[in-house]
C-alpha cells in the first residue's frame, strides 16, 4: 500500500485570492502545484472592495491585470468617498480622486516615480475570485485546482510534507506528498493551528493606547448623541442587497463609500445595482426579523429589492507571532487580519502570494537556499505589522469622527457645516496612504543588501520614490513612452544605467542556475530617479542591492539575495 496517493512540489491550502494569486505565482515561474479549497464554490461574501495599486502592479507582471479589469467598476467610473447624515441627505464632506483612466494620464503626464504604474481598481471578492479561478483553471496547466477539498491534518519532516485530505461532501480521503505546503486558509487557519503559531490579537483597550485614547473602547463609539442606548458590542451588521428601483438608486447615489456619523458604511459594489451595508451593532441585538425590514428602515422608505447576504462579523486586529516553519509557510488571513479600513487586508495578502511564490520556486527549482523563506517570513511579517498600524490608526480616526456628532448635525445647518468642515480637516488618508501599499521596506532581511548610514523617512503616510534596497521600486516612463517596470523579467533584473561590464554577474548567476535578465537603459532622467548606476531587482520587485559599480565577489552577491551563502 503506497504511503501517499500523490505527490506535488507544492500544496496550497484555500482557494480565496490569496491562495489563487500564489497558484498563480507558482505557474509564472514554472511551477507545478494543487491547490485546495474546502468550499464548493468561489465566496459570494462581498468582503473587500477595492484591489490596491501595488496588488494591481503585481497582476500586471502575472500579465492578467487587463483581464481582471474587464470584470471591475469602469475605468471611467471615479472613486468618491462621501460623509452623510443619511442616504439620500445633502453631503458633510466629500473627498473625489480620479477615475483609473485619469489616474493613467496623470501617472504618465507627473511621471516623477511618485504614482504606480496601475491605478487601484473597484472590484468585489465576489467577482475577483472566480475571475482569478477560471484563468488558472483556463490557462495554468501545471496548477491542479480542487474545491470541495479540506486540510484534515498534516506532518513535514526534513524531506517534505504529508497531508490529509477530505472531499467536503462524501468524506472521501487522499494522502499528499509534497516539498512545501503553503497555508491561505484564513483567519481560522488549519494550517496556522498545526504548526502551533499564535496570534497576537490587538484589542479596543490596546486601540485606545495606540490611538492616544481616540478610541477608549467600542462602547464609545456614538457616545455624545447616543445616551441611554445599548453600546455597541464589536460585531457589524451586513446587508448586501441588489435593487434597481430609481426610489432607492436616488438615495444611495453614486459614491464609492457612503459614511454616516454612527459609523455605517454603504459600499456601492459595481457602481449600479449592488450595494452592501455594515452597520454596528449593539449588545442584544440579533439577526432575527425581515432583513427588507431593518433594510428600510434603515433607509426611511422601502423600494424593491433582492437581499443577497443577511449576516454578521467581528473586526479584529491580529498578527501571527511568525509566518512558519521550515516547509510549511502562511499568507494572507492566516497571518494576519485588519479592520476593513484601508483595505490592506486581502491586498497585504497579495504581497505575501508575491513574496511566497518566488521563494518557494527557488527553493523548488534548487537555485535558492532554505534561509529564503526565513526571509519571506521575516519580510512580510514586518508587512503584516504596518498593515495593522495603519489599519487601527484609520478606524481610530474614523471613531474621532463618529464621537464628534452631536444631535444638532441632525436639524442645524451651521453646526453641520462646522461637521462637515472638521471631517474635510481630518481628510481620508485610508483611501490615500500610498506609503503603506508602495513605501514599506524590508529593512530587517538578510537577503537584503542594507546600506550604511540614515535611510529614507518611514512615512507610511505618504510614497517618496527611492530605490534604497528592501523596497519597490519606482515606476517611471522611459523616453520611449514604455514603463521601466515592463523591462524587468521574470527572475532577477540588473537595471545598468552607464553600459557599465556586467560579465562577471552574469556568469556568476549563470554558475548558481539564476535566472537574471540585464537590462541596459541609456536614459538621464530614469538614472537620477534610480539613484545609481547599477540596481538588482528580484522577482517580485523589490530592490535587494544597488551600487555605481559592482562588488569584487559578484558570486557572493548572487549568493546572498539567493539564501544560497
Amino acid at each position: 500500500m503506497k504511503a501517499f496517493d500523490e505527490t506535488t512540489p507544492v500544496l496550497i491550502v484555500g482557494g480565496g485570492p490569496v491562495g489563487l494569486t500564489l497558484a498563480l505565482e507558482l505557474n509564472f515561474h514554472g511551477v507545478e502545484a494543487i491547490l485546495i479549497e474546502r468550499d464548493q464554490e468561489t465566496t459570494s461574501y462581498p468582503k473587500m472592495d477595492v484591489t490596491n495599486c501595488r496588488s494591481m502592479e503585481i497582476y500586471r507582471r502575472l500579465g492578467i491585470a487587463d483581464e481582471v479589469r474587464a470584470h471591475a467598476v469602469a475605468e471611467d467610473i471615479p472613486m468618491s468617498v462621501v460623509w452623510t447624515t443619511k442616504p439620500g441627505e445633502p453631503a458633510l464632506a466629500n473627498f473625489d480622486y480620479p477615475t483609473v483612466a485619469e489616474a493613467r494620464v496623470e501617472a504618465k503626464h507627473v511621471n516623477d516615480g511618485s504614482y504606480p504604474l496601475e491605478p487601484a481598481m473597484r472590484i468585489s471578492q465576489a467577482v475577483l475570485e472566480p475571475v482569478l479561478k477560471l484563468i488558472l483553471e483556463r490557462d495554468a496547466a501545471g496548477i491542479d485546482v480542487r474545491f470541495g477539498w479540506k486540510l484534515l491534518s498534516f506532518e513535514q519532516s526534513e524531506a517534505g510534507v504529508t497531508s490529509y485530505i477530505a472531499n467536503s461532501l462524501t468524506g472521501e480521503t487522499q494522502t499528499i506528498r509534497s516539498d512545501y505546503l503553503a497555508g491561505c486558509d484564513g483567519a481560522g487557519s488549519r494550517v496556522r493551528r498545526g504548526l502551533g503559531i499564535e496570534m497576537d490579537e490587538m484589542n479596543a483597550g490596546d486601540l485606545a493606547v495606540a490611538s492616544g485614547g481616540i478610541a477608549k473602547s467600542a462602547a464609545m463609539i456614538g457616545k455624545g448623541f447616543l445616551r441611554g442606548e445599548k453600546p455597541y458590542d464589536g460585531r457589524v451588521r451586513i446587508l448586501h442587497f441588489k435593487t434597481d428601483d430609481p426610489k432607492a438608486k436616488a438615495l444611495l447615489g453614486n459614491a464609492w463609500h457612503t459614511q454616516l456619523p454612527d459609523g455605517t458604511t454603504i459600499i456601492s459594489q459595481n457602481a449600479d445595482n449592488i450595494w452592501t451595508l455594515h452597520k454596528a451593532m449593539r449588545a442584544g441585538d440579533d439577526l432575527k426579523g425581515d432583513a427588507h425590514d431593518i433594510l428600510f428602515d434603515f433607509m426611511g422608505q422601502s423600494f424593491d429589492c433582492e437581499i443577497l447576504i443577511h449576516s454578521d462579523w467581528r473586526p479584529r486586529l491580529a498578527l501571527a507571532q511568525n509566518y512558519g516553519l521550515d516547509r510549511v509557510w502562511l499568507a494572507g488571513d492566516s497571518a494576519h487580519e485588519v479592520y476593513p479600513s484601508g483595505g490592506y487586508g486581502m491586498n497585504t495578502g497579495i504581497g505575501d502570494a508575491a513574496g511566497l511564490g518566488w521563494t518557494l520556486a527557488a527553493n523548488v527549482q534548487g537555485w535558492g537556499g532554505p534561509s529564503l523563506l526565513r526571509a519571506y517570513g521575516i519580510e512580510r511579517h514586518s508587512a503584516g505589522q504596518l498593515a495593522l498600524e495603519a489599519s487601527q490608526a484609520h478606524m481610530a480616526q474614523r471613531l474621532k469622527i463618529v464621537q464628534a456628532a452631536t444631535p444638532q448635525i441632525y436639524r442645524n445647518e451651521a453646526s453641520r457645516r462646522h461637521y462637515g468642515e472638521y471631517i474635510q480637516g481630518l481628510g481620508n488618508l485610508e483611501n490615500e496612504a500610498l506609503g503603506v501599499e508602495l513605501g514599506h521596506r524590508y529593512t530587517k532581511s538578510h537577503v537584503i543588501f542594507n546600506e550604511p548610514g540614515e535611510s529614507p523617512p518611514g512615512d507610511w503616510t505618504a510614497y517618496t520614490p527611492t530605490t534604497c534596497p528592501g523596497g519597490r521600486p519606482p515606476n517611471v516612463y522611459l523616453a520611449d513612452g514604455t514603463p521601466i517596470f515592463d523591462h524587468f523579467g521574470k527572475g532577477f533584473t540588473l537595471l545598468n544605467f552607464t553600459g557599465a561590464d556586467t560579465s562577471a554577474l552574469a556568469a556568476a548567476a549563470r554558475a548558481a542556475k539564476v535566472s537574471l535578465y540585464i537590462v541596459n537603459i541609456e536614459d538621464t532622467f530614469a538614472r537620477g530617479l534610480y539613484e545609481r548606476d547599477l540596481v538588482l531587482i528580484r522577482p517580485d520587485h523589490i530592490v535587494c542591492w544597488r551600487g555605481d559599480e559592482l562588488p569584487v565577489d559578484a558570486a557572493g552577491l548572487i549568493n546572498t539575495v539567493t539564501a544560497k551563502e
